[in-house]
């Protein structure tokens, strides 16, 4: 269990957990953090549920009050040159921002790939989201000189 204090009258207890099942009020959580990730991700709950029971993934999040507030997934895979992971879909609710939620998210993602023994732990993010990249750096990550490519396969 993790707490964070904020401000000089205001506490708030933060738990970072690692989901095993999603039930209603989480996936309700789940689908409106997804929108405000992304406006074109579409919400699939069998696709959460598939996900949270596969060994390569862990949908880690926080909860304030026993909401979800953030989340984040922790992909680990196997290459001939190690073990890596990969960390996707970063978000906080946008009424929760500011209050500590990704810096704690992301030092128990980087928490885990060092208990996992991860020889990496990769993320993207775009040049404009600088205090994101700030965070990012705070938390231990590093600045690569990369260029990220995507293939997107057409639709059906």
């Amino acid at each position: 269990m993790a707490h964070l204090r904020y401000g000089r009258r205001m506490a708030e207890q933060l738990v970072v957990e690692s989901l095993s099942a999603v039930d209603d009020r989480d996936a309700a959580a789940l689908a409106g953090l997804l929108g405000q990730l992304s406006s074109t991700a579409v919400f699939d709950r069998r696709r959460l549920e598939t996900m949270v029971s596969c060994d390569a993934t862990e949908l880690l999040v926080v909860r304030s009050e026993g909401g979800i507030v953030g989340m984040a997934t922790l992909v680990v895979f196997p290459l001939p040159s190690g073990v890596r992971g990969h960390v996707e879909d970063v978000v906080v609710d946008e009424r929760m921002r500011g209050r500590g939620v990704a810096g704690l998210l992301l030092r128990h993602m980087t928490d885990r790939a060092t208990a996992l023994g991860l020889r990496t732990l990769d993320l993207t993010s775009r040049p404009s989201r600088e205090s994101a990249l700030r965070l990012y750096e705070q938390v231990g990550f590093v600045r690569r000189d990369t260029n990220v490519l995507r293939f997107t396969p057409p639709g059906p």
